[in-house]
């Protein structure tokens, strides 16, 4: 797997990803709050198979 999460997307990824999950465990959202665990995880392993079947990548080009 070649990383195609750039940083900031990464760091947005992970954010909204703990906020879905503190929402359902909360109990303020319902069973769909426990989706943020797949923003969570993309965030982390910097891989989005979206992205990759998209042609995106926002990872900046090294050098």
């Amino acid at each position: 797997m070649k990383a195609n999460v750039g940083t900031l997307d990464r760091i947005l990824r992970i954010a909204a990803g703990l906020v879905l999950i503190a929402l359902a465990a909360t109990g303020t959202v319902g069973w769909w709050g426990w989706l943020g665990v797949v923003p969570l995880a993309t965030g982390l392993f910097r891989f989005c198979p979206a992205y990759t079947l998209l042609g995106i990548n926002t990872c900046p080009l090294k050098q």
